[in-house]
């Protein structure tokens, strides 16, 4: 009995993974600082000013979880956020942009060997959202990421941010599905979202619910 209470209790959890309680765990700036952990993981990675902020806000339901500033660069650490109520059941990692960053060489090579560290040995990470802004085309930098999460076998999702700000969007989602037909990681639906217009958020926490156990 015991068993089964346990199975459905999951099962109401990842149904209403984001109704579950909420908290930072920490922020972790090295690669020492970095825990092993068995509970699955989902990454949000994007260029500078992309929006991770807002949109981690805005699917979360919480508007100071994560820092927003017009200001790129802002996030300087992999910020670690737990869901659930007794246990955690899921974690989301708020990874620093890459890209333009009011930053020194030294601390943006700080931040690359901290991401690129966590992708590749991250066992249970179970995919990265990689933010692209769709007011723009799929940038060098974009190309870069995209290559080095196939070359570590991680698999991505691409989420467009600031979707409100285009008049065709369906064009702009078969533009972006065939840049990206050569690389082998990435998943095959593109979401589309806007935190400003509550766009596309549901469809966003329906998949990030189906990593829970």
């Amino acid at each position: 009995m015991e068993t089964i209470n346990k199975k459905n209790s999951t099962l109401k959890n990842k149904k209403n993974l984001f109704s579950n309680q909420c908290r930072f765990i920490k922020g972790v700036a090295s690669v020492e600082g970095l825990e092993n952990s068995i509970i699955p993981e989902v990454a949000f990675l994007g260029r500078s000013n992309v929006g991770k902020s807002s949109l981690l806000n805005a699917i979360t339901k919480r508007a100071k979880l994560a820092h927003t500033s017009k200001t790129p660069g802002r996030t300087q650490e992999l910020n670690f956020f737990s869901f659930g109520e007794e246990k955690p059941i899921l974690t989301i990692v708020d990874m620093p942009g890459y890209g333009f960053a009011k930053a020194s060489k030294s601390k943006i090579a700080e931040w690359t060997e901290l991401s690129k560290f966590y992708l590749s040995n991250r066992s249970n990470l179970r995919r990265v959202f990689l933010l692209i802004d769709s007011r723009h085309d799929i940038k060098v930098s974009d190309e870069e990421i995209m290559s080095m999460l196939d070359n570590c076998a991680v698999s991505y999702q691409i989420v467009l941010t600031k979707i409100d700000k285009i008049k065709d969007r369906n064009k702009k989602i078969l533009e972006i599905q065939d840049s990206i037909k050569k690389y082998i990681a990435v998943h095959p639906e593109i979401l589309s979202t806007s935190s400003h217009k509550d766009l596309g958020l549901g469809d966003l926490r329906n998949e990030i619910s189906t990593m829970v156990d």
